[in-house]
């Protein structure tokens, strides 16, 4: 019986690598996909056991292609394996239907005990994003965009499509102050570092 893998991201070295460690594991189909169409397609026409998806991909972002992947091949586990390592998108994949979370910091041992656990039926998760995980299952914050204010969530759109803050200030007729003090509000609400970290959020969470 073949066994086939789907990986979806838009770097070609994950693929190259992904796809040794899979080969390695004894799958003998392995399927790449550069955007979300691509992916797509081949979920329906391939109906591959296990999906590798990135979350950082373009267009839709990797959150809302899980259930579109899911809903063309319904047999396959997903194991997002993304440079993320927020326990916040952890929880918003696996509630989309994803199987398991895995960052690209990983060793290669951890990618290939991953898709074990997943192959076995059962979620995977590194120990530590687990107790993060749970601790916030716990608390109910599962969903970081939920306590933003319209205009924050207006800003962070329009900062995942490239925009800078002058920009931003021009499209929704504010001033630069107001637009860069948004953006800080907007850093020390989600817990980020920078404006790079914030178009990363916005692209994987779709916003842009």
């Amino acid at each position: 019986m073949t066994r086939s893998a789907l990986i979806v991201d838009d770097h070609p070295v994950t693929h190259i690598g992904c796809g040794q460690l899979l080969r390695d594991l004894g799958y003998d189909e392995i399927l790449e996909a550069l955007n979300d169409r691509i992916a797509c397609r081949l979920a329906e026409t391939c109906r591959p056991g296990l999906i590798v998806l990135d979350l950082g991909m373009p267009g839709p972002g990797g959150l809302n292609m899980i259930g579109p992947l899911l809903s063309r091949a319904p047999g396959a586990s997903i194991l997002v394996f993304t440079m993320n390592e927020q326990a916040v998108f952890a929880v918003k994949a696996l509630e989309a239907g994803a199987r398991g979370y895995l960052s690209k910091n990983s060793a290669p041992e951890d990618f290939l005990e991953a898709v074990r656990t997943l192959e076995r039926g059962e979620i995977f998760l590194p120990h530590r994003l687990a107790v993060s995980v749970a601790s916030m299952k716990i608390g109910g914050k599962s969903d970081p965009l939920s306590a933003l204010t319209e205009r924050e969530h207006q800003v962070l759109r329009l900062l995942g499509r490239g925009e800078d803050l002058q920009s931003i200030a021009d499209a929704l007729c504010i001033s630069y102050k107001t637009a860069a003090n948004t953006s800080s509000q907007l850093k020390r609400k989600l817990g980020l570092r920078n404006t790079t970290e914030l178009i990363r959020l916005a692209i994987e969470t779709g916003l842009s």
